[in-house]
This record gives structure tokens, C-alpha cells and sequence, in this order.
């Protein structure tokens, strides 16, 4: 197996993979409703002569290789969109209210094109190759389902790897991105304040508890966390994006609701942050005589980037792309200058799979501003360079492969 052949496959089938990118942009779903997107990814490895299995709610595990005996490495792709009107002005854009906003059909795509590499060298394959197509990425539900449904079981998974397509990266379409040993995406958690007052005509203020002034202490008094709780060596991000409370401007109403989320890289900076926000809610409620409590929903852990992964996987996408076709993390920041990068204040639901088994995240470039590609993922002006998907295929199959290869 060499690279140039792995690479050369890519591009024989890069029109494969851009019509499945498109097809798939076409019918997004959200969260764990993904019906179509399901039926679609497991006709197409059907096709190839897969067999696609149901893992949890709406995940699907498929193997190539296992002639040879060997350990087990596991390849990631989110399929879920987020619930927005997508405004691309693409040609094959969704219509059904929701958007592919982060990229995640791409990432899809790279995997079916990774399994069609995958399956003209399955003689080759040291072990096994475990594909992984996830849910539900978006509100960080996906991949522990699939961890609680067995994905890294049966064959157990040895090590795994994830990409994630980035539009905007000052790099050609199809440049890795690997992370450096260490932390990479911040743990994310969501929560939700209730704050029970007293309602009461707003010219009797005396006969009721205003639920609105305690989100308000509550809301300024949060931010002292920051403030004074947290080390300047310490990273975290404590976001409130609701405050609603009320109807009309002369009632004072019975209960507000605040919504926010909070970000950390250190585990124990984040438990820390998490007891402090409810001692400061229900404390503040109490000396305003409302009652209030705090809702953990779904989070995830920050990701975690295994050394020998890490370095593992740069090399080998290095040996497929040359030298100054794919950087670390450690080498940009050299280069700019830096003192280190910490990553992205962004999350990944791969953090779950990654404090399982080690691992490791690539960012790659899809799509440059000087080419067009000026917005963010997220938002709803998004697009995203398809030269990304033969380059990223290329990168999931070999990386396997030779990570395989050398731990037989």
C-alpha cells in the first residue's frame, strides 16, 4: 500500500464523494432525526459491499478489513445539520428549514469516500477499520449513545480519529490541520436558571417577589466568576444568551428563565465553575426571598489529544501530503510566533469517545477567504470547498491504515 495509490483512488472517486456531499446537503436532519440521512449513508455502504449496522439511536457502525488480525482503529463523521434556514445560494441548498452549516455532510462524505478506498485495499488491512457515523454532534448527545450502545465494543477500538472541515483557513482546500498532544476543544456545558417569584400588579411591588430583579442580580453577579474566580492562567467562557421573564410592562410576572453555557479546557476549573454558578443562583434568590435552581442539560468533556495519536497520524498525513501539506497545532504556533495553542474555544462530542480510547482531531481547510469562502460555520451564508473531500478521504484511509500497519 503506498500513498500516491491511496491519494490517486481519492481523486478517481472525488465525483463520487461530491455527489454524495450534495445529496446529503439536500436533506438534512437535526439532532437524533435523521431518518433520510441514515437510509442514505447505509444504502451507500451496502452498495460497496458494507455491512451496515444500527448503533443507538440513529448511529451506524460499519468494518472494513478484519482478514488479517490485528487491532482496531476507529474513523468519525457527524451527520446531523443545525436548525436553521440555510442562505448559501448554493445550487443543491437544503429547503426543509434546517442546514448543513457545519460541515458535517462533508464530513460524511470523506468517510464514504475513505470506505470506498478502504474496500479496494481491505486485503491490506492490518486489523480492522471501524467506521463510525454519529448523530445528534450538535447537542453533544451523538456519540455518548453510540459510546452506551456499544461503538467502541465488539471489536474493542484501540484508537481513533476525527476531522472537521473549517471554512476561512488561510490554507489551500484539503490542508490538515492535526492538534498537538493535550487538550484541543473546551468542554461545553448547557444550562438553564428557573427563578420562581410572586406575581403581582406592578403598582403593588410590596405584595410580590419581582423574579426579573433576581435575574438580574443573578446575571451581574455570574460574572464575577470570571472576574475574580478564575486564574489568568485558567480558560473559560461563561455565556448567558436568554433572559426571558414577562408579558406585559405594568404586571410583575411569576418566574424568569436564564439560559447560558459555559466553556472550560481543565476539568477541574469546569467542576469548579459549575458548583459556583449554583451557589451564586440560589444564594442571590435567597436574599431576594424567590427560590431558584439550576439545570445541567447536555455537555461533553473537553477533547483529548493522545501523544502517540497525535504524533502518529501528523507523520503519516505528511508522508501522503509532503512535509508542507500538513501542520500540528505545536508547528503553527512556532511559526507564528506563539507561545503554544490551546485550541479551539469550540466543543466536540468526540471528547466522550477520546476519554475512552486515545485519539486525536484534524481540522482541515475548506476553503480560503481570497477564494470566496468568507463565512464562519454556523452560519447561514456558509459554504465550504468540495476540493476538501478527495484530499480528506485520502487522509482518513491511510492514517488508518498505517496506524494499523505499525501496531500489529
Amino acid at each position: 500500500m503506498h500513498a500516491e495509490q491511496i491519494l490517486q483512488k481519492a481523486e478517481t472517486d472525488k465525483h463520487i464523494m461530491i455527489a454524495n456531499r450534495r445529496d446529503l446537503h439536500k436533506c438534512p436532519g437535526v439532532r437524533f432525526e435523521l431518518q433520510e440521512t441514515v437510509s442514505y449513508v447505509k444504502r451507500e455502504l451496502e452498495a460497496m459491499g458494507y455491512t451496515a449496522q444500527d448503533c443507538g439511536k440513529a448511529g451506524i457502525v460499519a468494518m472494513a478489513g478484519g482478514k488479517k488480525p490485528g487491532r482496531v482503529f476507529l474513523l468519525r463523521a457527524d451527520m446531523d445539520a443545525l436548525p436553521m434556514a440555510e442562505e448559501s445560494g448554493e445550487a443543491f441548498a437544503s429547503e426543509n428549514g434546517y442546514a448543513h452549516a457545519c460541515g458535517h455532510d462533508l464530513h460524511t462524505a470523506m468517510l464514504l469516500g475513505a470506505a470506498r478506498i478502504l474496500k479496494a485495499y481491505e486485503d491490506e488491512i492490518e486489523g480492522t477499520v471501524k467506521f463510525m457515523f454519529q448523530p445528534a454532534e450538535e447537542i453533544f448527545e451523538g456519540a455518548y449513545d453510540m459510546i452506551q450502545n456499544g461503538v467502541l465494543e465488539n471489536p474493542k477500538v484501540d484508537a481513533c480519529m476525527m476531522m472537521h472541515v473549517t471554512a476561512g483557513m488561510p490554507f489551500p482546500a484539503g490542508t490538515p490541520l492535526i492538534m498537538s498532544p493535550g487538550v484541543s476543544a473546551a468542554a461545553c456545558d448547557f444550562f438553564e436558571i428557573k427563578i420562581q417569584g410572586k406575581g403581582c400588579h406592578g403598582a403593588q411591588p410590596e405584595l410580590g417577589v419581582d423574579p426579573i430583579t433576581v435575574a438580574a442580580h443573578i446575571v451581574l453577579a455570574l460574572q464575577e466568576i470570571n472576574a475574580r474566580e478564575v486564574s489568568m492562567y485558567d480558560q473559560a467562557a461563561l455565556t448567558l444568551g436568554m433572559l426571558q421573564a414577562g408579558e406585559v410592562n405594568n404586571i410583575i410576572p411569576d418566574t424568569a428563565v436564564i439560559r447560558g453555557s459555559l466553556r472550560t479546557f481543565d476539568e477541574t476549573v469546569r467542576a469548579n465553575i459549575k458548583t459556583r454558578i449554583q451557589d451564586i443562583v440560589i444564594g442571590m434568590a435567597k436574599l431576594y426571598r424567590a427560590e431558584a435552581e439550576v439545570i445541567f442539560g447536555s455537555g461533553c468533556p473537553s477533547l483529548l489529544n493522545d501523544k502517540d495519536v497525535s504524533d502518529s497520524v501528523a507523520r503519516y498525513t505528511k508522508e501522503l501530503l509532503t512535509e508542507r501539506g500538513a501542520f500540528t497545532t505545536a508547528e503553527l504556533a512556532a511559526m507564528s510566533g506563539g507561545g503554544g495553542m490551546k485550541g479551539a474555544g469550540g466543543s466536540e462530542d468526540f471528547a466522550f469517545v477520546t476519554r475512552e480510547v486515545p485519539g486525536v482531531m484534524l481540522a482541515i481547510a475548506a476553503g480560503t477567504p481570497q477564494d470566496g469562502y468568507t463565512f464562519p460555520g454556523h452560519h447561514p451564508k456558509v459554504r465550504f470547498d468540495e476540493a476538501v473531500l478527495a484530499k480528506g478521504a485520502a487522509i482518513f484511509a491511510y492514517s488508518a491504515m498505517r496506524w494499523l500497519e505499525e501496531h500489529k
